[in-house]
């Protein structure tokens, strides 16, 4: 019968450099090996003497947006026809790795839609709340809209370097220069609101 699994939390102190060699999920300092990660200790017997320690993680599944799902985004570059994100939350639960999404001209309002232009909703570096419409795969991007009141640009930041405020749901303005810019602009709904 298998021994139990022994967790360790970071920073735990697992052993003397003299017992062990340090591997994955550890760190060594003033002669002691440390954990950096939650997870389970292992421990491997190497052939040239000191077993090797290392901390692994539960085989974790990685969240995957679905269609449905509310996403915050973040602009990467922009064209007549659509403008292209990378997914970094999926609700409120940060990716381990970002995807690459696309809002295309059509799917950024629910009204007017051969009026929109992309440059007037978005521009690089724009913080998006965004709903999943389509899964991607690997040669294509998952497709986003922002068609709802909710969805929309939540952060921009104006030429000047300063966070802009919404003062219209298609405007933002700086309040250091005063200077306005179209966006597509967020209703947020408390729920969506980072903590």
């Amino acid at each position: 019968m298998a021994p139990p699994a022994r967790y360790c939390v970071p920073g735990e102190r697992l052993c003397s450099v003299d017992e062990a060699t340090a591997g994955g999920g550890t760190y060594t300092r003033h002669g002691f090996i440390f954990s950096s990660l939650a997870g389970c200790l292992e421990k491997r017997s190497e052939d040239n003497g000191l077993p090797v320690v290392s901390v692994v993680r539960d085989a974790e599944s990685q969240l995957l947006p679905d269609v449905g799902a509310v996403v915050t985004c973040k602009v990467c570059s922009i064209n007549s026809r659509f403008a292209k994100v990378h997914i970094l939350y999926v609700g409120s639960t940060p990716l381990k790795s970002t995807f690459r999404g696309t809002i295309r001209r059509e799917d950024i309002r629910a009204t007017e839609k051969d009026k929109v232009e992309v440059y007037k909703s978005f521009r690089p570096g724009d913080i998006v709340l965004a709903k999943v419409i389509s899964l991607g795969d690997a040669q294509s991007n998952y497709l986003l809209s922002t068609a709802e009141n909710e969805l929309g640009v939540v952060v921009a930041r104006s030429e000047a370097g300063v966070q802009m405020v919404p003062i219209s749901w298609c405007e933002m303005q700086c309040p250091r220069t005063h200077t306005k810019d179209f966006r597509k602009v967020a209703r947020v709904q408390p729920q969506f609101l980072q903590t």
